[in-house]
């Protein structure tokens, strides 16, 4: 399929949104797995134009705040954002600002700005979307995410410094065997 073909066939009533059923993006953690109706085909662009809106940055910082966003429901993949980000920039909704450490930063155009505004309904219903996500995710439970990290510190701590034995290392890593198998249980 050529490019314009490609283009043409994602722009949709949305003034070059696309709306099909199509899933745009990959699942949990960008593991590809279906996450129901979160981002359908084009939301993924209201989301980068309203992200960029607030806060110019690269495909990276996109990708972190969608994950933060949605509380690790989602985590689009660099090879999802990056070509969005293309795209947009081809349409004249975003524009490059320079490059932070290698990578390119973007903002949204007054073109851009317009189109979000237009479709401010579909936006807002996109984000509600997300923070849905959010709020039924198990990561976003304060006593869950509380927990994972003290997990990671207890292992940093205890793994700095002296090389542990090997009665210590299988300790440790039997102490997270049981507790991973514990969870798979509840």
């Amino acid at each position: 399929m050529k490019r314009h073909e490609h283009e043409h066939r994602a722009r949709g009533a949305f003034g070059g949104f696309g709306r099909g059923g199509e899933r745009h993006g990959h699942g949990p953690r960008g593991g590809g797995g279906r996450i129901g109706r979160l981002l359908e085909h084009g939301d993924l662009r209201f989301v980068i134009l309203a992200l960029l809106k607030d806060k110019p940055g690269h495909g990276y910082e996109l990708i972190r705040a969608l994950e933060e966003r949605t509380g690790g429901a989602y985590r689009p993949s660099p090879g999802v954002i990056y070509p969005t980000l293309s795209l947009l920039e081809d349409e004249g909704f975003v524009r490059q600002t320079g490059a932070e450490g290698g990578r390119k930063a973007y903002e949204v155009t007054d073109a851009g700005s317009e189109a979000l505004e237009r479709n401010r309904p579909a936006v807002d219903a996109v984000f509600a979307r997300l923070d849905e996500a959010a709020q039924s995710s198990p990561r976003s439970s304060p006593r869950v995410e509380r927990a994972m990290q003290n997990l990671g510190v207890a292992l940093r701590l205890r793994l700095q410094g002296e090389r542990p034995t090997d009665e210590q290392i299988d300790a440790i890593a039997a102490a997270i065997d049981e507790a991973a198998a514990k969870i798979e249980r509840v």
